[in-house]
């Protein structure tokens, strides 16, 4: 996309404004796909929670992925959106029992990741085929919060609880019919990833009725220029030549799966907001926007950076600038910044914002989440109308009060 194209977009449909390119998602999903077209038999399984919009999925269907879901209403939205059951794998994290049963009996692929609940299933559901989630006890990726594979992490089953694992699966007769690891996002280290690769390709000898090996995701993507990225070429010809050799070992073809979030639609996303105030105090320069963390939290979560550009004037003198929002509480999207000089009523361009940056949205302070619109084809197409006030109030109900505080009527 081109910055007259977002400046259009930001005229038409107002701001704040999340836009995602399908042209970068469609080459994102090319370019994994030919990294690893040695393998017979590949799966894409997009992870929801990056951003499900159900015109995203949609898109993303056409394509030929699947989806990675971990909750019931991502599976629900998943089918709503056109996905059959098979192509949807459902890994949950400390739910209700109740809750996978749903989702089991929607037909989707569960995935389990506790020893208690893999017991129970398969004492209740020994005929429905099951992945198992190791914890292959590997560090990868960058900020501890997006980090899953390590000592102490919640997710998945530890690798040193195996004989425990499989008397559960010999007791149960329960059919495993896969093996999945993630170690976190942001991986650099290839050869930390393939390592971990050799533990779940260890795993998976214990089992004989095997479909798919599940390797998650968690590549990273470039956040500014020239900043490095996971070799995803280099990668698929590792990988793929250790995959096709454990295949030939374990006796037939299986299907090699992936979980990829970011690595679709992070770079596709484009976040507009409009500078509301420049504000000069003793040391420092405030470009203070219509949004806040309420719409854009990943800088305060975990310090992520997105590359912010002015693209009212993006040929302008460059000047140091702190961007912050408009939330009661410190919200700093970018702390002595580089921009082209910004003035009132300019529009920023928050890149990298097609990640977990819609989707970790709120109405904190009682705002409004913005709108969505997808850039195909040389159009922008509005996915997801702005809300207004009656969003905000749509779920409540309302009680009233009398002068002695006595409740007198529900509505």
């Amino acid at each position: 996309m081109q910055t007259k194209d977002l400046l259009q977009l930001s005229e038409e449909f107002g701001s704040p404004l999340y836009v995602y390119d399908a042209a970068k998602i469609q080459s994102q999903y090319t370019r994994l796909t030919n990294a690893f077209s040695k393998v017979g038999s590949l799966r894409i399984n997009y992870a929801v929670k990056a951003l499900s919009n159900i015109s995203i999925l949609k898109l993303l269907k056409e394509l030929g992925s699947g989806l990675d879901t971990v909750s019931i209403q991502e599976v629900q939205l998943g089918l709503y959106a056109g996905f059959e059951p098979e192509k949807i794998i459902y890994t949950p994290n400390g739910v209700s029992f109740e809750e996978i049963e749903a989702a089991a009996h929607l037909g989707v692929q569960i995935n389990i990741d506790n020893l208690s609940v893999l017991e129970h299933f398969g004492a209740k559901y020994p005929s429905i085929p099951v992945c198992i989630r190791i914890n292959p006890h590997v560090m990868a990726g960058g900020n501890a919060n997006i980090s899953v594979g390590h000592i102490d992490s919640k997710f998945g089953i530890s690798v040193h609880q195996m004989p425990h694992l499989l008397r559960i699966v010999e007791n149960t007769g329960m059919n495993i019919n896969g093996i999945h690891m993630h170690t976190g996002s942001d991986i650099l280290d290839i050869e930390v990833f393939l390592y971990a690769a050799e533990i779940l390709f260890d795993t998976a000898k214990h089992f004989s009725n095997l479909e798919f090996l599940d390797f998650g995701s968690g590549f990273k993507v470039p956040y500014k220029k020239d900043d490095i990225e996971t070799n995803i070429e280099e990668l698929g010809k590792k990988l793929s030549k250790r995959f096709n050799a454990f295949c030939n070992e374990y006796g037939r073809e299986l299907t090699l799966a992936f979980e990829p979030g970011k690595f679709l639609v992070s770079e596709a996303g484009f976040f507009l907001a409009k500078v509301n105030v420049v504000k000069q105090t003793t040391s420092t320069v405030f470009a203070g926007v219509d949004s806040g963390f309420n719409h854009l939290i990943r800088p305060m979560f975990y310090g992520s950076q997105h590359h912010i550009e002015n693209i009212s004037n993006p040929k302008g003198k460059e000047r140091f600038y702190s961007v912050v929002g408009y939330i009661c509480e410190t919200d700093t999207f970018a702390n002595n910044r580089r921009i082209a000089e910004i003035k009132e009523g300019d529009i920023l361009c928050f890149r990298n914002a097609g990640a977990y940056c819609f989707s970790m949205s709120s109405n904190y302070n009682s705002r409004f989440k913005p709108a969505e619109v997808l850039w195909y084809e040389g159009k922008g197409h509005l996915i997801r109308e702005r809300e207004n006030f009656d969003d905000l109030i749509r779920n409540q109900v309302i009680v009233e009060f009398d002068k002695s505080y006595e409740l007198v009527s529900k509505n």
